[in-house]
């Protein structure tokens, strides 16, 4: 006899503005029991110093979580000139000291330098494996980590400000893999200082915007309510939000039955859709299925187990 699994079988994405302090797999726990779900994950890692946009996958959403890791992102962050860290950021001990400090005209006519398909050395302090251990593990037993460059897409970078000779605001929009606290460093180091990240936060993640994130606190206030009521639904959106890039296809009731069951569904002749790679394929307005369309058919990929 099967198992019944612990939880609500909800799905959907609950945009929460992650605040300082937690990371963010504390943030997917306190969501995950908040709503009782049976499963629960993220797209796209905030550092407990970064606050902002952390997109959250309920049930069957989790399987389109790899589409929102694609995705671009937009980050407002500051750098502190004058002052290098070993993590990049606030929290990290000072390795290096400048007296330079950049001119807003001189930060606004490097940033070009920094625009485009760039190379990128990701901190020591990050989640990348070596060898099968993460960077940062390694960096905090006192190993020697060398992490090699990779490419990475700044779409825009804008100067916002300089609140003081210290500081400079900053806004970007970039592709994954970005590192903000790499591009902090080696822009302090272009305009012949140093620096790191003093305050970060992402405003966008693919679809999901920071008008409509909601603060954690605001939504652990909801922990009174039943996950089923309308007040606490209000904040879940339907799993297909993360696949607004990709075509979507209705099928007939038999079709559907068909990827439901792992089979493919044939869509060849006059009347067939000019499609080609992912489609979301739906009946009634219901997703179906992920599938893959190759040679005039339809290939499940992933199945949305949802209730009819």
């Amino acid at each position: 006899m099967s198992r019944r699994k612990k939880g609500e079988a909800i799905s959907g994405w609950v945009v929460v503005d992650k605040p300082l302090g937690l990371t963010s797999t504390d943030v997917v726990s306190r969501i995950r029991r908040l709503f009782n779900a049976q499963k629960a994950g993220h797209a796209g890692t905030l550092d407990p110093l970064a606050s902002g946009v952390l997109p959250v996958a309920l049930g069957e959403a989790t399987k389109t979580v790899p589409f929102i890791i694609d995705a671009s992102k937009r980050y407002r962050f500051t750098i502190r000139f004058g002052e290098a860290t070993a993590t990049d950021d606030a929290e990290g001990a000072v390795t290096a000291t400048s007296p330079v400090r950049p001119t807003a005209e001189a930060i606004e006519a490097m940033l070009p330098r920094f625009t485009g398909e760039i190379e990128q050395v990701p901190p020591i302090y990050s989640a990348i494996k070596i060898d099968g251990e993460r960077s940062y593990d390694l960096a905090r037993a006192g190993e020697a980590v060398e992490l090699k460059s990779r490419p990475v897409t700044i779409h825009e970078a804008h100067l916002l400000g300089c609140p003081d000779g210290d500081h400079a605001e900053l806004e970007i929009l970039c592709s994954k893999g970005t590192y903000v606290r790499s591009l902090a460093r080696d822009l302090a180091l272009a305009l012949g200082t140093v620096g790191h990240v003093s305050a970060l936060r992402r405003t966008l993640h693919g679809p999901f915007r920071e008008e409509a994130a909601i603060p954690l606190d605001k939504l652990m206030g909801f922990g009174h309510i039943a996950p089923a009521s309308e007040a606490f639904l209000e904040h879940l959106l339907p799993l297909e939000t993360a696949l607004d890039d990709i075509p979507a296809l209705a099928l007939s009731s038999d079709d559907a039955s068909r990827l439901r069951r792992g089979q493919g569904v044939l869509l060849r002749g006059r009347d067939a859709p000019i499609l080609s790679g992912p489609v979301l394929a739906t009946h009634r307005g219901d997703p179906v299925a992920l599938t893959e369309y190759c040679q005039g058919e339809l290939k499940p990929v992933r199945v949305f187990n949802l209730d009819p």
